[in-house]
């Protein structure tokens, strides 16, 4: 008796021979298995072994994803790894968003059209120097769950989400005709302190109640005995991370404890690493890359290059780590391919390692994507914040006896304004202390709009602040990206605890949420009265947005082009171009100095509006008050240490 996948063709054969093929090339099965006898993958029968790269599709602007994936492509890997950040599709509860820079199925499509096969890290937890490791903020609405855990509160949450995501996934497997060969569950859950196989245990069920039998899950953890011990169980694949200075050979050893049998599997072989605000731009030598990529391959074993293009958290996507640190928006990652996708010396040295393994592919590699350098714009000052409240919080305050957190507020990114009144004089200097360190993150802080100096989490508890009583008290408090690492990912924004003044206690707040990237969206506009008096110290400006605007000479092939922007005498704040929030700059700190502008965000049919929103200060009363767009980045700007005990490949990616 004829197949079902025979009976199809011979019945679109009355239709015509296209149809017939078609029909034939979608029922036609597809494999991909562990061969445990012969320690190896095997695809459609065949031994296989894969050769990958990291690329984070929500750190690359979708229309990029093409252009970086080609070149992965080119550089001879037959396979991608890429995160799913549950908070990046579903910011509000029960509000999910699959389309634009968030189109997942597109991404997947594109790496399958390619030639790539994929290897997906849904999560939950995903890590990433993501924020909050890519669990929604929401989730801590009760302020007691315990997260990557069986506790009853998160895991309906993570099935709600699982439930909506898992079946978009399902068409892509392999097995199906798409290019999925694997997933993996969780991430390093090995690291964290809670050790619920449980919770695991749940995770294997839920997926293969989505996805079927067939597919491979995976776990991947750093490689000790305990961190594999807690970090996998049975119906998951164990597989191990590390950097490439470790002891290659005792690194497998640990994955052949839990696995005896199988292909030998580096997730996470790391070709460079992260930063963080105050420390030194890290560098990794692409000899030591290249050396311990020649080891592994070698070995005969399967690896990820992570990262093999970082890219960009826009907006406040970044992470952090702990003592609180948080990343800064390029995750450049000192990868083959650039941040903004350039080529690399690494890239070609990478390349030369994988063709003595494999055949790369014939033919040009797309080449780095032009940049242009548009020189300065002036900006004026708009207003100060506090003067913008009726349009930067359109549905009013919210009012508490004691300060609410970022959560409580439904707030979950940004700016939250608490504002409260002086309880006594002050003026003599008196100290305004957050003595159980609750202010999450940084807090500028106003006396009846005079800047008094800044409150910042695990390095400035106090300052001292003058003012009459009954003044205005502000404190603008940033957000500065969840900790995405270790057993502190509960990370609570805003005043997490109550703040003093001298012996007292304030009370009494009224808090405005901010909704600055709707507001900018809109478009800021300048009121018709500006109360610019006594905004400004010698050392802090209270916050304010900036704006000017550059027009691109429409007509001209190739423009406009990618650029980057500087930000000559200013300090600390957030930029918005044309509505589209490009993220944090911090050159009073660095390591970073410039940001990286994708040229689809800007225009030639219409001037390019800049927003800025300074929040310490500005260079506007005493030098030219521009920004400068450049065609060379800057991310290794000479800063000091404020983290010295700091070590590569240690903690998280």
């Amino acid at each position: 008796m004829a197949s079902s996948e025979t009976v199809c063709c011979i019945c679109a054969l009355f239709f015509g021979g296209i149809f017939c093929t078609l029909i034939w090339t979608a029922t036609a099965k597809h494999t991909f298995q562990i061969d445990y006898e012969n320690n190896c993958f095997k695809k459609d029968g065949e031994s296989f072994r894969y050769i990958s790269g990291s690329i984070h599709y929500s750190r690359v602007p979708r229309y990029y994803w093409k252009d970086r994936i080609l070149k992965m492509y080119m550089l001879g890997l037959n396979a991608v790894h890429t995160y799913v950040p549950w908070n990046f599709h579903e910011v509000m509860p029960k509000k999910f968003v699959f389309d634009g820079d968030k189109d997942l199925e597109h991404f997947l499509q594109l790496a399958n059209s390619t030639g790539l096969l994929v290897i997906l890290r849904p999560g939950p937890f995903i890590d990433a120097e993501w924020d909050m490791g890519g669990l929604p903020a929401w989730i801590l609405k009760k302020s007691n769950v315990v997260l990557r855990s069986s506790d009853p509160d998160y895991l309906a949450a993570v099935d709600q989400w699982m439930n909506v995501l898992l079946p978009k996934i399902r068409p892509f497997l392999y097995n199906n005709g798409g290019p999925i060969i694997s997933l993996q569950l969780e991430d390093e859950y090995g690291s964290y302190f809670a050790c619920d196989y449980d919770y695991l245990r749940h995770l294997v069920k839920l997926f293969r109640y989505h996805l079927g039998d067939e597919v491979i899950l995976f776990s991947t953890d750093a490689s000790s005995i305990h961190a594999v011990k807690c970090g996998t169980v049975d119906g998951l694949y164990a597989t191990v991370d590390f950097g490439p200075t470790e002891n290659i050979t005792a690194c497998f050893e640990v994955q052949r404890h839990f696995e005896p049998k199988g292909p030998l599997v580096n997730s996470e072989l790391y070709t460079g690493w992260l930063d963080h605000w105050g420390e030194k731009h890290q560098v990794v030598a692409t000899s030591i890359v290249t050396k311990a990529l020649d080891t592994v391959l070698g070995l005969g074993a399967n690896v990820n290059l992570y990262m093999l293009i970082g890219g960009t958290d826009f907006g406040y996507w970044n992470g952090a780590n702990t003592p609180y640190a948080a990343q800064p928006t390029s995750y450049d990652y000192d990868a083959p391919l650039s941040e903004a996708g350039d080529l690399t010396d690494k890239y070609f040295a990478i390349r030369d390692v994988i063709r003595k393994y494999k055949k790369v592919p014939y033919g040009p590699i797309p080449p780095s994507v032009p940049k242009f350098a548009y020189g300065p714009v002036p900006l004026k000052k708009l207003h100060i914040l506090s003067e913008m409240l009726d349009v930067l919080c359109p549905s009013g305050p919210v009012k508490s006896v004691y300060p609410l957190n970022f959560v409580q507020l439904n707030q979950y990114f940004g700016f939250v304004l608490y504002r409260t009144l002086l309880p006594k004089d002050c003026s003599s200097p008196t100290s305004l202390a957050s003595p159980l360190n609750g202010v999450h993150d940084r807090a500028y802080i106003t006396v009846d709009g005079v800047p008094q100096g800044v409150l910042e989490r695990d390095k400035v508890l106090s300052i001292n602040i003058t003012g009459k009583s009954g003044a205005t008290l502000d404190i603008l408090v940033e957000n500065q990206g969840r900790v995405n690492f270790g057993k502190y990912i509960n990370d609570f924004k805003g005043l997490v605890t109550n703040l003093t003044l001298g012996k007292d206690l304030l009370t009494g707040w009224t808090m405005y949420p901010l909704r600055i990237d709707d507001a900018v969206g809109q478009g800021l506009k300048e009121k018709s009265h500006k109360s610019f008096l006594s905004s400004t110290s010698s050392t802090f400006s209270a916050p304010a947005f900036y704006i000017g605007s550059f027009d691109i000479p429409s007509g001209i092939p190739d423009l406009p082009q990618d650029t980057f922007i500087n930000f000559p005498g200013w300090t600390k704040g957030q930029i918005w171009i044309n509505g589209f929030n490009l993220g944090r700059y911090w050159p009073a700190r660095g390591p970073q100095i410039t940001l990286y502008v994708p040229r689809h965000i800007l225009s030639t049919s219409a001037p390019n509006n800049i927003t800025v929103l300074e929040l310490e200060k500005s260079p506007c009363d005493v030098k030219p008050c521009v920004v400068e767009f450049v065609d060379t980045p800057v991310l290794n700007a000479t800063v000091s240490n404020i983290f010295p005990g700091r070590k590569l490949f240690a903690g998280g990616h």
